[in-house]
């Protein structure tokens, strides 16, 4: 992954500044933006292999750009958030972002989780360009929830429900393997990749927006079910 292209959004210019140096010895060609609206423009000119997005920043927020790139690109995202700043976090999630950071983080991690979604992100498309002939899926249904892999629907009480890649990826997994109780460790793995750099904090927040959607009341789940120790299941009633 030499020279491959990276857009830092950033609005601290000693943040930016370490990001540079700290990138280009990596062999990343880095191009800095300190504002949101700016950032929009130089994504582009230049179209990036993956972007680097702080969640605060002036004129238009990270979150709002990570949207706007989300709508026209699949190219990765990793955002960059204050300690503490959860709920900036789940949104950026929520709205495409395919990793996250917490400043201040170590430049090495960083360039390794940077590195985990631009593989992950080739291998994706290498797979959809040469993707085999296969057997239709048919939609699994457990109570009044249906996953159909085939079509990436997701209905809910009758009622579509759209979620982002990553969630649906989650929520076909426990589905397809409802009673059976999915370790943490298992479900980052089968949805993120052995090659996952980040902490289980992104695991949480999706299954949390997952209950959001899914869970007559989130704050008592009774479909995704916390596992003490161990991780969640999804509860089969229907048995």
């Amino acid at each position: 992954m030499s020279d491959a292209s990276v857009l830092v959004v950033e609005d601290e210019p000693s943040f930016a500044e370490a990001l540079t140096v700290g990138l280009g010895r990596e062999g990343f060609v880095v191009t800095v933006s300190s504002d949101g609206a700016d950032a929009l423009r130089r994504f582009d000119e230049i179209q990036p292999d993956i972007v680097l997005l702080d969640v605060m920043l002036p004129t238009l927020s990270g979150i709002d750009v990570c949207r706007a790139i989300r709508a026209k690109s699949s190219v990765p995202i990793i955002m960059v958030s204050a300690k503490g700043e959860e709920l900036d976090t789940v949104v950026g999630l929520e709205v495409g972002a395919d990793d996250y950071v917490t400043k201040p983080y170590r430049l090495r991690e960083l360039i390794a989780r940077m590195r985990a979604v631009m593989r992950r992100s080739d291998e994706a498309a290498a797979a959809s360009s040469i993707e085999p002939a296969r057997r239709a899926v048919a939609p699994v249904t457990i109570g009044d929830v249906t996953v159909d892999t085939d079509r990436h629907e997701v209905t809910v009480r009758n009622e579509s429900v759209s979620l982002p890649l990553k969630e649906f990826d989650l929520l076909s997994l426990l589905v397809e393997n409802a009673g059976r109780v999915m370790t943490r460790d298992m479900l980052i793995e089968m949805v993120w990749g052995a090659d996952y750099y980040g902490d289980t904090k992104t695991l949480d927040v999706h299954i949390k927006r997952l209950r959001s959607k899914i869970e007559s009341d989130p704050k008592k789940p009774t479909r995704i079910v916390t596992i003490r120790g161990l991780g969640y299941k999804y509860e089969d009633h229907t048995r």
